[in-house]
């Protein structure tokens, strides 16, 4: 089974058609961006010729992580379409997170130490080559529960939920 985040829509409504509103839609995506303080990257390009073991670049501070993908800083710019081994190290977790991504857009940002800030989109979850480990999608969604805010719709409604209604 793979589940590929970044081509996920909104659920049919009851008539059948496909929705055309995001769950955050101030964003256009359907997974929720959130911090981890404290948290790193660590990214290694790949390379046609050979697998290196070290890194590019280590230690660079991650912005926010969603189901489908990271912002991070980093001192290099990276160019959109540079496929990416990602290393997440987490306070408090004793294994770091390993994702397969590509660059999807890197800017400049005002920062002496960090001038780059990156956005990174994992390729799908599933069990064949190139792809992420379906494991990892639910380690992420346990830490989204720990440190996502909770959105609240209005005064006295119940917070979103990451699960839809089915209807019989």
């Amino acid at each position: 089974m793979d589940i590929n985040i970044s081509n996920m829509s909104a659920p049919d409504d009851k008539s059948g058609e496909r929705m055309s509103q995001e769950i955050y839609p101030e964003e256009k995506r359907l997974c929720q961006r959130f911090m981890i303080p404290g948290a790193t990257v660590s990214y290694r390009k790949e390379r046609l010729l050979g697998s290196r073991k070290e890194f590019d670049e280590e230690f660079c501070p991650l912005q926010n992580i969603s189901r489908g993908g990271v912002s991070f800083s980093c001192r290099s710019h990276l160019k959109p379409g540079t496929a990416l081994t990602i290393q997440i190290s987490i306070p408090g977790e004793m294994v770091p997170l390993t994702q397969l991504g590509e660059v999807r857009w890197s800017a400049g940002q005002d920062n002496a130490t960090f001038p780059f800030k990156v956005g990174v989109q994992f390729h799908p979850y599933g069990n064949q080559k190139g792809q992420n480990y379906p494991g990892n999608l639910v380690k992420i969604i346990a830490l989204e529960h720990k440190f996502a805010e909770v959105k609240k719709k209005g005064p006295g409604e119940e917070p979103e939920s990451d699960e839809y209604k089915i209807e019989g």
